[in-house]
């Protein structure tokens, strides 16, 4: 797809070439598990990776490829790879570059998830992970070590809210030859894209707003395809791979290096292949991505700037007010809005909170963000259970934390519904 198309011009073009057999304007699902070879010597090209084609679902799938490509694009990278999850992206992204005995840096403000993964899950691996207040690009310097193989944020702290100072991290990542990972998921690449701000691999659980209607589960990753993977640090990338009789991927796959790694190896082993259904479905979101996305910010905006006025409500983190610690952060990298994901507190503390949402009608109590309907969690008893009350905190996820996903209804119908929860207080 040419690069002078418009985002909304590539959210519904790219990665798809018209069906050759059919001449289907829509995106066929290719729904199979294998693929014919020609010959034995194609099979073998395909094996050995000296050739491009399918050979079996679990690696790749045209209806599969085209959301990767699509996504990709959209976020100004040069390959995209969609996995199971949104979990499972993450994960892949960081054990594509850090090994056992390897060490990652990562922020607090982060989804309670890929939290317990950092400080719990990949320690089994034997994958260190510290925790800093990312705010402080100094905090970060400091705890870089010898075997850190990369720094991990999100665009928009889940759930605080707070927004990262993404080049400052990058000058950090690239003065100390590492990778800077991103999770994009609350913001999307119509309102950030961070790679154009230094991030080298961008991370998305499609399950959000990129599908958009909670109907699928799936996870991106994207390659920036800007970093030099033969700097010393990664060898996995720049030495011979055994598994595939020697090939070394940086000088065979070039600014695709990481996304073919990570396919070919951990998706290949480990097998957390998103169904082609479930990728024909997010494709169908990505296609109105910047229509949802500006009722989304529209109306978050209008119940952030309501809630803050209300005798009834202790505090609002959301990115989008004035008098937001983040708002120079949030016109620099989110210029079209800070998203739709927030939290406030109501007076009363946690009970209060808890009176809140059971009165809410239109609003769904359940965990998950970045559906077309509005959704309502309470972090601590839910989303960041498992950590400690400290870590919590750290995170910024209070007692009376209330997170709100703002959907697409009429704002009049949004505003009234939250004024019964808080007339319920």
């Amino acid at each position: 797809m040419s690069k002078d198309f418009k985002f909304e011009t590539k959210q519904l073009h790219s990665g798809q070439v018209v069906d050759s057999e059919t001449n289907s304007r829509a995106l066929p699902i290719y729904q199979t598990t294998s693929y014919v070879f020609d010959n034995p010597e194609h099979g073998a090209n395909l094996f050995g990776l000296s050739e491009a084609g399918n050979i079996y679902t679990r690696i790749t799938n045209p209806t599969t490829a085209a959301l990767e490509t699509r996504i990709a694009d959209l976020e100004g990278g040069t390959a995209g790879l969609a996995v199971a999850s949104g979990m499972a992206a993450i994960t892949y992204a960081v054990q594509g570059v850090a090994d056992s005995g390897d060490h990652i840096i990562s922020t607090t403000s982060l989804y309670g998830g890929t939290h317990t993964l950092f400080t719990h899950t990949l320690k089994k691996f034997g994958i260190d992970a510290t925790l800093v207040n990312t705010k402080n690009p100094d905090d970060v310097s400091r705890e870089i070590k010898d075997n850190t193989k990369a720094i991990f944020v999100e665009t928009i702290g889940n759930p605080e809210g707070n927004i990262e100072d993404l080049e400052a991290l990058a000058k950090i990542a690239q003065d100390n030859g590492i990778v800077l990972i991103v999770d994009n998921t609350f913001a999307t690449p119509y309102l950030c894209r961070p790679i154009e701000h230094g991030a080298n691999i961008v991370v998305h659980s499609a399950t959000k707003f990129l599908g958009g209607h909670g109907t699928s589960i799936g996870g991106i990753i994207v390659d920036g395809g800007n970093f030099d993977w033969k700097n010393g640090k990664y060898p996995g990338m720049s030495e011979p791979d055994n598994s595939y009789h020697g090939l070394v991927f940086a000088d065979t796959f070039g600014d695709q290096a990481f996304a073919y790694k990570v396919r070919t190896t951990l998706l290949r082993d480990t097998g957390a292949a998103i169904s082609p259904f479930n990728s024909f479905l997010l494709t169908q979101g990505v296609e109105t991505l910047s229509l949802r996305m500006e009722r989304h910010v529209e109306n978050a905006q209008k119940v952030a700037e309501y809630l803050s006025q209300h005798e009834k409500v202790e505090w609002v983190d959301f990115a989008g007010l004035q008098d937001s610690p983040y708002k120079s952060l949030q016109e620099k990298y989110l210029p079209k809005g800070a998203g739709s994901i927030f939290t406030f507190g109501v007076k009363g503390g946690y009970e209060a909170g808890k009176k809140f949402i059971e009165a809410l009608e239109l609003f769904s109590l359940l965990a998950n963000v970045g559906d077309a309907k509005s959704l309502v969690v309470h972090p601590a008893s839910t989303t960041h259970s498992q950590l400690t009350e400290e870590q919590q905190v750290e995170g910024g996820v209070k007692p009376e934390t209330v997170r709100l996903s703002v959907g697409l209804e009429h704002i009049d119908d949004i505003i009234e519904d939250i004024n019964k929860g808080l007339d319920a207080i």
